[in-house]
């Protein structure tokens, strides 16, 4: 562990990096890229329900933190292709950990959600 980082310090620069990755469209980007380059559009299809405007702002997000590389192809109209760089797949692989908790305690997790809100009414 780095000490001259503190997340639970106000100022510390890794709350940054935290709120990138912990954010439902990186992790879902993240894991559609873990599979191979795409397209926008391509990656638009497979996260369903994300906005040409979060696809947007989390690629440009996710390239500015070097996690993500764009490549720019001259053709009519352009392409655009994405592609995780070495430091998004080692964030790929926390990412897919995540994942498969999910997947392995969601029921679970629905179960205390009824209880809860049983509770509440």
């Amino acid at each position: 562990m780095n000490v001259d980082f503190d997340v639970m310090m106000d100022a510390c620069p890794t709350r940054q990096v935290l709120g990138r990755i912990a954010d439902k469209w990186t992790m879902l980007v993240v894991l559609a890229l873990d599979d191979g380059t795409l397209r926008f559009s391509q990656l638009r299809a497979r996260i369903r329900g994300v906005t040409q405007k979060m696809l947007t702002q989390t690629l440009r997000g996710l390239e500015r933190d070097g996690m993500v590389s764009r490549e720019v192809y001259p053709t009519v109209p352009v392409t655009v292709e994405y592609t995780l760089t070495p430091l998004g797949r080692s964030l790929g692989d926390a990412v897919t950990v995540i994942r498969n908790w999910a997947y392995g305690n969601m029921l679970q997790i629905e179960a205390a959600r009824e209880r809860y809100d049983t509770a509440q009414s």
